[in-house]
């Protein structure tokens, strides 16, 4: 009699304590550089876009070469110890070994271009990186969190000229995405399994 219920606890736990929400959410791992988003994004208002240039055309939001941070540090702390690292693999072509803060598991799909062009906002996903002094994981990113929004899209969109401004609040917004005459294809988030498994 027991021993179901001790196998139902266990069973329990298991999925409840050992979901993305627990073991990833709070993900903020030490980077090579000390790079801060509140600086950066936050307090300069430097668009995502600058940096990850790749966002609305392609697949994966790309990590910036050297050569993007130096448009700004060849004038800017140019003796910073902090910015060694920065100024010796710009002199060398070696890249910087970021590490990677979100990152699905390799049998899951996602295009940061297609979530871009239907107006999902960056910080949706990422959370206030624009006060994220260190970058931290916020969202599950688990199948279960997806197809919540892929079910029911409408609270994480937002008018397209706004996907990369952390400081547009839906709540505080009256924002009708069928009513935006901005809007040329509507939204249909793929439920199936292929969608995001292929």
């Amino acid at each position: 009699m027991l021993a179901p219920l001790v196998g139902a606890g266990l069973v329990f736990a298991v999925a409840y304590w050992f979901s993305p929400r627990y073991t990833d959410v709070g993900y903020r791992p030490e980077q090579p550089v000390p790079y801060s988003h509140k600086l950066h994004a936050g307090d300069m208002g430097i668009d995502c876009r600058y940096c990850h240039n790749t966002v609305e055309r392609s697949a994966h939001a790309a990590i910036p070469p050297t050569a993007t941070c130096m448009n700004c540090h060849e004038q800017v702390k140019t003796e910073s110890l902090r910015l060694r690292k920065v100024r010796e693999s710009y002199q060398t072509g070696e890249p910087i070994e970021w590490v990677r803060v979100h990152q699905l598991p390799d049998y899951a799909y996602f295009n940061h271009s297609a979530h871009l062009a239907a107006g999902v906002g960056c910080a949706s996903c990422h959370g206030r990186v624009d006060k994220m002094v260190v970058v931290e994981m916020v969202q599950p990113l688990s199948m279960g969190w997806c197809l919540d929004c892929h079910r029911n899209p409408e609270p994480n969109l937002r008018p397209l000229d706004q996907v990369t401004n952390m400081n547009w609040d839906p709540a505080a917004e009256d924002y009708d995405p069928k009513r935006d005459p901005a809007r040329t294809r509507q939204v249909n988030p793929p439920l199936h399994c292929s969608g995001c498994h292929r």
